[in-house]
């Protein structure tokens, strides 16, 4: 199994956004003393970083599903959450990372381009972590002084992407099987490919470092590249792609092939066939050279054999007629590599500093546009000569006759995600949100009526509820009293004593109250025993009462004194 892998589906998640926390401050004789409860932390992003020492994306395929750290919940003490740690990912210099398209449990295709890694240290967020809820303490203001919710933290980026690698080479061998691409990789460097004598020996694409002098520079070749390899015959459609960061084509040309209608004009013009058919299908990143335009030199190899040296001497002028360079070398007995390395050297020094120069043109033309500001107040809508409002409301209909109202837009849906439901304060301060973003007008001009269902986002984080447009909005006050407020703080109820702080005007109302109740209870039960409602325990009233231990007592003392006289 070869361990060089050029694209694999990576599924990535951003870490999730602590909580918010709903804290509230205890001091004595201050049993609400105001809200002190911190934000979460924001969850860590996923982040690819192009890398010299990565040379392939294997790792990716044994591990395709990759998480950044969540952030922690927010704590009392006005103490916040801390962050998620980032996942850097390294890559090889020259992935490109596309986003990943297709059904559920299908093979993916990539789909648009994210990012382009072509030079070291380059970098892109391709999941970014959550936002970490507000706590209490930043929901408060001057209507809402002590919130008791908080705002839940934000789930994390969550998506597929594709990661594709297309080698970074200054040199590209390109030729038919067996035509000795390997063995002169393995002769110029100390590359060690898989080298045999059937065709498609090289499965994948094999990189070299060759050092002429004080310089080097790379070169790859790219496997079984036959005519047909742009429609996807052979394994060249697979490999083409390592050809396009190349600035340098050498055809490698087999000069003692025994295989009939094959010669080494007919090799060039098949292959550069295939190299134009190709090159219409490409998006060249920025500064790149159109691969038509690219410098090609022609290689003649396995000149050791008698025949293909005669054949090499009797096709290099009609290659020089093309205006090509031609080289005639021996992988075998390195005949002619010294003069090749050096060429190769100068050629790739001036294309280096051409493409770097086109790498700045580039982007001293490119056009930055700046959004404009937009004012805080609610942009109008498109028929009223203003932008489009941040959210649309769309009325939708099921097969069996059901309608519902669809609310979509990046605001109200990540609203829905930061709501603690369980808590009927946070749910009031939601709609307060909605109501101020103007969900409910545009609800109501798209004909919504009370009751019907409405539906904010899409998939597993949707929200449905019943509309009822008729509560009105408003804050709740620190004494509990709700001005039409929606939800409400089950502290803040009447039912808990510490929910209001009694002044001193009250305090004193209160005691007299008390100590009149005490003298009106006084006065009725003297009453009452004045009356002979009550009697008094001291006195015998009733001799015969046997409960009586008085009357009792009595009685047997009475009876013993007559027995015995």
């Amino acid at each position: 199994m070869s361990d060089f892998v050029d694209r694999v589906t990576v599924h990535v998640k951003g870490g999730d956004g602590g909580n918010g926390s709903a804290g509230i401050r205890r001091e004595k004789f201050k049993p609400l003393a105001g809200p002190n409860g911190g934000n979460g932390g924001d969850g860590g992003s996923v982040i690819f970083v192009a890398d010299r020492n990565a040379t392939s994306l294997l790792d990716y395929r044994f591990m395709p599903h990759r998480v950044a750290g969540n952030g922690t919940m927010g704590l009392g003490d006005n103490k916040d959450g801390s962050k998620g740690d980032d996942l850097i990912l390294p890559v090889p210099c020259g992935t490109v990372v596309f986003q990943a398209r297709g059904a559920v449990g299908a093979s993916k295709h990539p789909g648009e381009q994210l990012a382009d890694l072509r030079h070291e240290g380059d970098r892109c967020v391709i999941a970014k972590g959550g936002a970490g809820g507000l706590g209490n303490i930043a929901l408060a203001n001057r209507t809402r002084r002590a919130p008791g919710f908080a705002l839940l933290g934000e789930p994390g980026e969550e998506r597929d992407v594709i990661l594709e690698l297309k080698s970074i080479a200054d040199v590209a061998l390109v030729g038919f099987p067996s035509a000795g691409k390997s063995s002169l990789i393995a002769a110029m460097s100390s590359a060690k490919p898989k080298i045999a004598d059937y065709p498609f020996t090289t499965l994948v694409p094999n990189l070299g470092v060759v050092v002429a002098g004080e310089s080097r520079y790379t070169i790859a070749d790219v496997p079984g590249l036959i005519p047909g390899a742009s429609e996807g015959k052979g394994l060249g459609l697979e490999f083409l792609r390592h050809i396009e960061r190349t600035e340098i084509i050498a055809h490698v040309i087999d000069c003692a092939t025994l295989e009939p209608d094959r010669d080494p004009i007919s090799d060039y013009q098949a292959l550069e066939q295939e190299l134009a058919l190709y090159a219409d299908k490409l998006e060249l990143p920025l500064g790149a050279i159109p691969i038509p335009e690219r410098p090609r030199i022609v290689i003649l190899n396995k000149v050791d054999v008698p025949e293909a040296k005669e054949l090499a001497e009797f096709v290099k002028p009609e290659f020089e007629k093309m205006g090509l360079k031609v080289y005639i070398i021996s992988t075998a007995s390195h005949e002619g590599l010294k003069e090749l390395n050096f060429a190769l050297c100068a050629l790739v020094a001036d294309m280096r500093k051409e493409v770097a120069a086109r790498e700045e043109a580039e982007e001293e033309a490119r056009v930055v546009i700046k959004p404009l500001e937009v004012s805080g107040r609610r942009p109008r809508r498109a028929d009223e000569g203003g932008n489009a409002l941040e959210f649309t409301v769309e009325r939708r209909e099921l097969g069996n006759g059901e309608m519902f109202y669809e609310v979509r837009g990046a605001k109200p849906e990540r609203w829905v995600m930061q709501t603690n439901f369980d808590n009927d304060e946070a749910v009031g301060y939601l709609a307060d949100r909605l109501a101020k973003l103007g969900v409910e007008d545009e609800l109501r001009r798209k004909g919504a009526k009370p009751g019907d269902e409405i539906r904010i986002g899409r998939g597993s984080r949707m929200v449905d509820f019943d509309w009822d447009p008729t509560i009105s909005a408003g804050a709740e006050m620190l004494d509990g009293s709700n001005l039409g407020a929606r939800g409400k703080d089950l502290r803040l109820s009447e039912q808990d004593g510490r929910a209001h702080r009694r002044t001193n005007t009250e305090r004193r109302a209160q005691y007299h109250e008390m100590m009149d109740a005490r003298a009106a209870v006084r006065d009725a039960m003297a009453a009452e025993r004045k009356a002979g409602h009550w009697a008094d325990p001291t006195i015998d009233d009733d001799r015969h009462d046997e409960t009586s231990l008085f009357g009792r007592g009595e009685d047997v003392q009475s009876q013993e004194e007559a027995n015995e006289e």
